[in-house]
């Protein structure tokens, strides 16, 4: 039992202490890298499906203003602290806050923006 202890608490102060490492696009997932890299920052990486799952195409496509054409969007941290964008449930409320800058700003560098794997790059088809 002691020796369970001492390994989990090993394998999590182990895990604290690792690099998150650089995501990679996977299909569907849309790379914001407009001013990331620009600022000194990993480009983000959208996970579109995740949301998707969750919501309908007007929550973020309508009533919070995202135009539907990859890169047409002027997304800013300043936008997003000020509750527009993403920052209207990513609030630490709904949720996490902008304080977890690794949690979207995970790309590797060098992604250019754009969707992975969609119609516009020979995906399944148009939806």
């Amino acid at each position: 039992m002691i020796a369970r202890l001492v390994l989990a608490f090993a394998a999590l102060a182990l895990a604290l202490f690792v690099d998150i490492p650089d995501a990679t696009a996977e299909y569907a997932d849309v790379v914001i890298n407009k001013r990331a890299e620009k600022e000194g920052m990993r480009p983000v990486v959208f996970p579109h499906w995740f949301h998707r799952i969750r919501f309908r195409c007007k929550v973020c496509h309508a009533e919070l203003g995202f135009k539907m054409h990859a890169g047409s969007n002027d997304v800013t941290m300043a936008a997003i602290i000020d509750g527009k964008f993403c920052g209207a449930c990513h609030n630490n409320d709904i949720a996490w806050s902008v304080e977890k800058c690794d949690l979207c700003h995970s790309g590797k560098r060098g992604l250019p923006s754009g969707i992975y794997g969609g119609h516009e790059t020979s995906g399944p088809g148009r939806w």
